[in-house]
């Protein structure tokens, strides 16, 4: 077998300010009489006229009496506010200048695809949670001169990487360029020599691929022990690790049992299993098996179905599996914490479900496959681990090896915090089953959606060589000015 890639294949094996809508808007409801007739709204209309005006002269009033804010002028003159743009993206704040004058304003811009905010530690100055394309202004101009950290306190995103160290001075003096904390220097103004060096950062990164880390997750789990009565039982260790997401980038990983994703594991129907859980992470846990069928006091959800495990404590989870099922597990207390930065792993029920023998928009599945491999494809873009295919950022993603005409199946799991468009250069995907559950209508996709939580199990049938991409298709979650990243493998079809 030839493989393609610069680096070669010999790991992988082929078969293995928001704008409130006020009054007016309660005036024109439908169909009641009861609302103000046209002379009433006129006098709304007269009555905000008014209340608009006196606010601009209590405006007027206080920037004459000297009242503006420090590092504006004062004796009856008026100062001019100064804006300073800062911009939000996946991970990472942008600011004209480092170094703010007192008294400024921040004209915030989330030119990312995640939510994010802008906050300044030790106070309590933020602005709202800002949806891609938003726009807020954050009034730092109550901070004296010294140094701050700006960051965004959304869970995770801080840890990885949206922190900056700003200082403000009386002597700093306004940025003289527009900035926007946007890409600097994109479009008819980039020189020849900044669109060289992107490009070679582009083409160097994807070369890269596969590049090889430290740890790997989704191993099969074994069972530590068997008892007399056949339970099998497993160890569940919680702990903080230090984690490779992509070459170089070590982070503080939580983790199960020294991974991430964690141990896989792998059961029958009937399968009597217990796991005994053991808590290392600095807060306090449990684990919730989502959508495993079992009794409540098994559900992992502290207070109600059991204690929260403290630090340095430990739970018994018991239960028998009942169904055949495509599921996952994951921390629920403290989860905004523990699940984006890696505590996290899959499990597997009995039959796939495969739509064997049927006929899909003109395709028959054949009457027997011999699946060449089957793959848990956990989605993550939050916390340390970010942007992420199974714990690991491109170019250190797995590619998948196979040969012209193998079917091969893939377990997608979201345990992000945003919707995931899937999409696979060269096949097409067979969804059959979604949450665990066969589907009664199966069905081809080009990009299939997954939201954060749920399960979709594909089968692919490739029959072209080559090597073939394999992303998600939000862009900004695999590609940046240092080239691809993220949620990107390859499909190597020889």
């Amino acid at each position: 077998m030839i493989c393609p890639l610069p680096n070669g294949c010999a790991q992988f094996s082929a078969k293995t300010l928001i704008h409130p809508r006020p009054i007016l808007e309660e005036l024109f409801v439908p169909n009641r009489p009861d609302r103000a007739n046209a002379f009433s709204i006129f006098a709304i209309l007269i009555g905000l006229a008014g209340f608009a005006l006196a606010s601009v002269a209590v405006i007027v009033a206080a920037n004459n009496d000297g009242g503006g804010p420090s590092g504006s002028s004062g004796g009856g003159g008026s100062a001019e506010m100064i804006h300073i743009n800062a911009g939000l993206s996946e991970f990472k704040i942008t600011l004209e200048s480092n170094e703010i004058p007192t008294g400024a304003m921040l004209m915030v811009s989330n030119n990312g695809s995640a939510p994010h905010n802008l906050a300044v530690k030790g106070t309590s100055l933020t602005t709202p949670d800002l949806n891609a394309g938003e726009t807020a202004m954050l009034d730092i101009s109550s901070l004296a001169p010294g140094d701050y950290q700006f960051y965004c306190s959304i869970a995770g995103h801080e840890a990885a990487g949206m922190i900056i160290d700003v200082t403000i001075s009386d002597s700093a003096t306004a940025p003289s360029g527009s900035g926007g904390g946007g890409h600097a220097g994109h479009g008819s103004g980039m020189t020849k020599e900044e669109a060289d060096r992107l490009d070679d950062l582009m083409m160097a990164s994807m070369e890269a691929f596969p590049a090889e880390t430290e740890g790997r997750g989704n191993q099969k789990a074994e069972p530590t022990s068997v008892d007399a009565d056949g339970t099998l039982v497993f160890d569940l260790v919680a702990e903080l690790i230090d984690w490779e997401v992509e070459p170089g980038k070590i982070v503080e990983a939580w983790a199960y049992n020294g991974q991430v994703p964690g141990p896989w594991f792998d059961f029958e129907v009937g399968d009597k299993v217990r796991f005994n859980l053991e808590n290392k992470t600095p807060l306090g846990t449990d684990v919730h098996w989502h959508g495993i069928t079992l009794p409540n006091e098994m559900d992992g959800v502290a207070p109600y179905t059991q204690p929260l495990v403290k630090s340095g404590e430990g739970f018994v989870y018991e239960f028998t599996l009942v169904e055949p099922m495509i599921a996952m597990y994951h921390a629920h207390a403290h989860s905004q914490v523990s699940v984006p930065n890696g505590m996290f792993g899959v499990i597997t029920v009995g039959d796939r479900g495969l739509p064997l023998g049927k006929t899909v928009s003109g395709v028959t599945i054949p009457d027997e496959i011999d699946l060449v491999q089957e793959i848990p494809m956990v989605l993550n873009d939050a916390g340390v681990i970010g942007y992420s295919l199974n714990g690991k950022s491109f170019p250190a993603t797995d590619p998948i090896v196979v040969d012209r005409g193998d079917w091969f199946l893939v377990h997608y799991y979201n345990e992000g915090l945003q919707i995931h468009p899937m999409h696979l250069h060269g096949t097409r995907q067979l969804v059959f089953s979604k949450d665990g559950i066969p589907l009664d209508q199966p069905y081809w996709v080009d990009v299939l959606n997954v939201a954060p939580g749920e399960r979709y199990s594909i089968l692919a049938n490739p029959q072209d060589p080559g090597v073939w991409v394999y992303h998600c298709h939000i862009l900004t979650h695999v590609e940046r000015d240092e080239g691809m990243f993220g949620m990107v493998t390859a499909m190597i079809v020889n």
